[in-house]
């Protein structure tokens, strides 16, 4: 399923989050941390302390296991909306604001 994916960031949270996108943690996780990491990697700040992005989930509940292991530990506020396509947000690169 593809989802749009909105969640409020936790500012005293980026650092540690950044940490483990970039050393491999997620990275390596199975089955879904190659997502994560690009999904993040693609995410746009829509708003002040607001993270919009696109990504891909197979479970039941939407970002389940992603929300578990990594997302609720960093951001917050996360919502989702079931895409047929993914589609083009517009905003600055979350990424260069992680770096």
């Amino acid at each position: 399923m593809k989802y749009k994916v909105k969640a409020t960031l936790l500012s005293d949270k980026l650092s540690a989050f950044y940490e483990v996108l970039t050393n491999g943690t997620v990275q390596n996780q199975n089955p879904d941390g190659a997502e994560i990491v690009a999904a993040m990697k693609a995410a746009k700040i829509t708003s002040p302390n607001v993270i919009e992005w696109n990504q891909t989930c197979f479970c039941a509940t939407p970002l389940e296991h992603e929300r578990a292991t990594v997302y609720d530990k960093y951001i917050t506020n996360i919502t989702t909306e079931l895409v047929d396509e993914f589609v083009d947000i517009e905003g600055d690169a979350f990424w260069d604001y992680l770096e």
